[in-house]
């Protein structure tokens, strides 16, 4: 059950800490699974319900809610130090990690192997961030439907490495993208909840 936050910053574990061990093992098989079963229709599919789902859940808010920071309880795939986040930085979350997957899947596609590595304390919100959040979030969902759908093969030699799953071809974090947001969708209801929505 959500619950409103207070003034007083609540302690979370930092950025980065990363799932319990069990949960994460059985992340990791959930993942795989997925990556087996699915196919660039599959995630394509995926990807567009979940924005589809997140749009109508934004909406549902109103606007002046929206930039309110809600300490929920913890869901499975999310981190501990992202319990406290508002709507608005949720999606600044997305808008972050949705431009990453586009520059990984249109690099792997292309032969080469993206700079730097992968960090989730990298992808962390802003607390300040406004409304403008809500149009640069449809245009980071836009750039990660195009690599996805107009990349001549998914099935890639090189690979990338998420800090969870370790490396991936452009088909893996191809299924990363609607998966990723359907967490993230789960994470905008409860803070919907304890918003009182």
């Amino acid at each position: 059950m959500a619950r409103m936050s207070t003034t007083a910053d609540p302690h979370l574990a930092p950025p980065g800490a990363g799932l319990p061990v069990i949960e994460l093992w059985v992340a990791r098989l959930l993942f795989a699974l997925t990556r087996l079963r699915g196919s660039r229709e599959t995630f394509v599919s995926k990807f567009k319900q979940e924005r589809t789902a997140i749009r109508a859940l934004v909406d549902s808010c109103p606007e002046a809610k929206r930039g309110e920071q809600v300490l929920i309880t913890r869901l499975r795939g999310l981190e501990d130090s992202s319990r406290n986040w508002s709507v608005w930085m949720t999606l600044d979350h997305l808008r972050i990690t949705n431009t990453a997957l586009t520059r990984v899947i249109t690099a792997l596609t292309q032969g080469r192997v993206p700079p730097g590595k992968a960090s989730t304390a990298a992808v962390k919100p802003s607390a300040t961030v406004t409304a403008a959040v809500e149009a640069e979030f449809e245009h980071s969902c836009d750039g990660v439907l195009a690599a996805i759908t107009e990349a001549p093969d998914l099935k890639t030699k090189v690979r990338f490495a998420h800090p969870w799953f370790g490396p991936l071809d452009a088909c893996g974090w191809a299924a990363m993208a609607g998966t990723h947001m359907g967490i993230h969708r789960a994470q905008i209801q409860s803070i919907l909840l304890g918003l009182g929505r």
